[in-house]
């Protein structure tokens, strides 16, 4: 398959959450032909209307990026299709947007999570559901916190796919004087790392609602990083794509910056709030809450250790207060320090 560099490309963003708007923003000042469409009109409408999104406060759309309410006009032409949906809801989503999708554009992800029961990376959903051979997808992840893009603060991002060329095209029409794209041949390693670093980010915040310490928490982090790997490696990612951009750089910024819904969801059920709750009043999709469930079943089924996302599913579940959790962890059996 032959994709062509192109200097300016048509892109459309699906979904106009945080991620689809600072997607669309880079996308319009590196010259492209932008459109943003999502599955509620009413918020397209309030989009289209104010130029700002309640979700991302500050934010202004550019005049440039068009909202298109109508998914065949929308898709019309599209040379990449970025899907900015959270993971449990790609597949009806695309499921409709497949029967209007032209041609072959390149699927580029941004979404972070295990779809529950199927137990596929985004990546996959969406090769499932277009179904073409000739779409290539693309998984574009890293260590990308919505405000500070917003106000074009450096950062940087992996993108990986099977097809080197067609990650090479994403580099190209991503990259901005703020935001440097590096390329990786292991896309199961870079989505992977992206999934679970959501559910050690809600440990994270649990660690900061009992006010356990910085201490605590970077211990959280380096032997969560470790969980991670092994059960990379089970599911055959290179063990290298968990200490790059990809992997630790993604897991330490979820798990330190306080604008991260994964970490202040944990601090929230630190502090003692019920998760269900605090899910009501964010009003906000909390990607690690629903990817803890899938890869715990994928720690099962692959029979690999895993302490702390376990520990993580039984406070969501509420088997375990917060505290108990932590104490559960502290009374392992100590050994020789082991990450991979």
């Amino acid at each position: 398959m032959e994709l062509e560099m192109k200097t300016k490309s048509r892109v459309v963003v699906v979904g106009d959450g945080q991620m689809g708007l600072v997607m669309a923003d880079g996308l319009v000042h590196g010259g492209h032909d932008t459109v943003i469409w999502g599955p509620f009109q009413s918020q397209l409408d309030e989009l289209e209307a104010t130029r700002g999104s309640k979700r991302l406060p500050g934010f202004e759309l550019d005049e440039s990026v068009r909202v298109i309410g109508d998914p065949s006009e929308a898709l019309a032409g599209a040379d990449l299709v970025v899907c900015a949906i959270p993971c449990q809801f790609i597949r009806p989503v695309f499921k409709e947007l497949s029967r209007v999708i032209e041609g072959a554009p390149t699927l580029v992800s941004v979404a972070k999570g295990i779809e529950i029961g199927t137990l596929m990376r985004p990546t996959e959903i969406l090769a499932e559901q277009v179904a073409r051979d000739d779409c290539a997808t693309v998984c574009l992840s890293g260590p990308t916190i919505a405000t500070e893009l917003m106000e074009h603060k450096v950062a940087t991002m992996v993108a990986s796919s099977e097809s080197h060329q067609a990650a090479r095209l994403v580099q190209s029409v991503f990259s901005t004087s703020w935001l440097r794209v590096y390329t990786n041949t292991d896309l199961v390693g870079v989505e992977f790392a992206g999934a679970v670093k959501n559910v050690v980010a809600i440990a994270a915040g649990i660690i900061d609602g009992l006010e356990e310490g910085f201490n605590a928490k970077s211990a959280l982090l380096a032997r969560g990083l470790a969980e991670i790997v092994r059960l990379g490696q089970a599911l055959g990612a290179q063990p290298e794509t968990f200490f790059g951009i990809a992997g630790v750089g993604d897991l330490a910024t979820t798990c330190f910056s306080p604008e991260g819904r994964n970490r202040s969801c944990g601090e929230a059920i630190g502090r003692g709030m019920p998760l269900k709750r605090y899910l009501e009043e964010s009003r906000c999709v909390v990607e690690g809450v629903a990817s803890t469930e899938s890869i715990m079943s994928l720690a099962r089924k692959l029979q690999v250790d895993a302490p702390i996302l376990s520990a993580v599913e039984a406070v969501l579940a509420e088997e375990r207060s917060p505290r108990e959790a932590i104490a559960s962890l502290l009374s392992r059996e100590v050994g020789d320090e082991k990450v991979v």
